[in-house]
This record gives C-alpha cells, sequence and structure tokens, in this order.
C-alpha cells in the first residue's frame, strides 16, 4: 500500500499563501542582493546602471514588475473591501410577540 495515497488527511497549499511566498522570497532575494552589492562596493544599486545591464528587455522586465505590483494591489484591495464591507444585520420586528392563553 502507498503512503501517499493513505494520508488522505494531507491537503494543498492555497493559492493565496503560495502568491505571499513568493513575494516574501521575491523581496528577501532583492533585499539580500543589494544587501550583498552594498557589502561589495559600498554604495547601492544604480538604477540607470540595472537598466543599461538589462538592455534592450528592460521595460519588459519593468513593465512585469508592474503588473505584478498591480495584481497585488487590486487581491490586497479586494481583501480589505470584503473585511470592511459593511454587512446588514436582520431587521429586528418591532411586533410583541405575546404567548396565547
Amino acid at each position: 500500500m502507498n503512503t501517499m495515497e493513505s494520508d488522505n488527511s494531507r491537503k494543498d497549499w492555497p493559492v493565496s499563501v503560495m502568491c505571499w511566498y513568493a513575494v516574501l522570497i521575491w523581496f528577501g532575494a532583492s533585499l539580500f542582493s543589494q544587501v550583498a552589492y552594498l557589502a561589495i562596493y559600498g554604495n547601492p544599486y544604480d538604477a540607470n546602471m540595472l537598466i543599461e545591464a538589462a538592455g534592450p528587455f528592460a521595460w519588459l522586465i519593468i513593465g512585469i514588475e508592474v503588473l505584478v505590483w498591480v495584481i497585488m494591489a487590486v487581491f490586497i484591495g479586494k481583501k480589505v473591501s470584503n473585511r470592511i464591507q459593511l454587512k446588514r444585520p436582520e431587521t429586528q420586528s418591532m411586533d410583541t410577540i405575546t404567548p396565547q392563553t
């Protein structure tokens, strides 16, 4: 008997969790890269140097990054909107209920 088949209680991660991990890994890698560059050269990245190094693909890379940030903003906006959305309370009847005798 295969152990994978017997382990029915295991569930996959939701897509939102995987997306947050991807963003955190991306941010951490960028931060680590910036720190390593600073430790070696003594000054942070120069934006013009990065654009020149990317060559003709620079605008494509910039466009993809902007698209990722826009998508993240939309997801975060939806989540915030859902959390603060006013829920309509059930209206209570103003009629007095009296027991029958």
